[in-house]
């Protein structure tokens, strides 16, 4: 618990993690890192941080561990229903906008949720459209979960919490679309089969130059990620966003983020850290 990494080899840690993924890691952090870093020394059989750092820079293994890295230290806070707000947003002004310029056959939505951790978020999504397909007829919805973790991403795929995790599920939606486990000590439940079908998970870096969605999206959330970026590369990674939505779409920021929207064309304010494109 006392092996400490070197100013040294944290700062070649930093420079690689912001320059690959975009996200920051200042001295502040330094602790925190070596926390989660502890547990991939052990995995390898390797003896001390340092020695750790000296296999990913001076024998090559970068590449080989670069997802294990990016799974140690990116901070995955995320919770069902957050900020609900927004999904009130969703259902009484966007929900009913995006309808109304379809015609009854062409009701199929698509949602983004581009920083989905552990799956909450889309399974939040999911559980609020199915509840509003019962009241608009014909609303269809296909939802897109992404991630730089594997790790979280493998958990969203399952889709079991434990029920703590779920406590922010509106008693209703809960019933309906939440299986509790057969085993009552065991405290867990998972997201009903026919609502994790409509959501699929895919690992992506928002650093990428090219991301692996459609051109038509209806509503991407992108909320508590880009406080991890500085302003250049929040600018960058909405304006990728942004060229995946339909004209008329909504783009969701989180609330400490509504600043970093302030300069993309096309895209108007219409509520507190909701954006559409107009």
């Amino acid at each position: 618990m006392h092996d400490r990494i070197s100013e040294r080899n944290f700062q070649r840690l930093a420079r690689i993690v912001e320059s690959h993924a975009g996200i920051r890691l200042p001295p502040s952090k330094r602790t925190m890192v070596e926390g989660r870093l502890r547990k991939r020394v052990r995995a390898l059989g390797l003896a001390t941080l340092d020695e750790y750092c000296h296999s990913l820079f001076d024998q090559g293994q970068l590449e080989k561990e670069f997802v294990h890295l990016i799974d140690e230290v990116t901070t995955n806070k995320t919770d069902f229903f957050r900020e609900p707000e927004h999904f009130d947003f969703l259902r009484n002004h966007a929900l009913p906008a995006l309808l109304a310029e379809r015609s009854h056959s062409d009701r199929h939505l698509k949602a983004w949720s581009a920083a989905c951790s552990n799956g909450a978020e889309p399974y939040t999504l999911a559980m609020v459209l199915a509840d509003e397909a019962l009241r608009f007829s014909g609303l269809r919805f296909s939802i897109l979960g992404t991630d730089i973790c594997t790790e979280v991403l493998q958990q969203a795929v399952l889709g079991v919490y434990s029920e703590e995790v779920l406590e922010p599920v509106p008693g209703a939606l809960r019933e309906r679309y939440v299986m509790r486990s057969r085993n009552p000590a065991r405290r867990q439940a998972r997201i009903v089969p026919e609502l994790r079908s409509q959501v699929r998970f895919r690992r992506l870096n928002l650093m990428d130059s090219h991301y692996p969605a459609s051109r038509d999206v209806d509503v991407i959330f992108c909320r508590n990620i880009l406080i991890y970026f500085n302003r250049q590369t929040q600018h960058n990674v909405l304006e990728r966003l942004c060229a995946h939505l339909r004209p008329g779409g909504y783009l969701f920021l989180g609330h400490s983020e509504s600043a970093a929207g302030g300069n993309l064309t096309q895209m108007k304010p219409v509520a507190a850290s909701v954006l559409r494109h107009e």
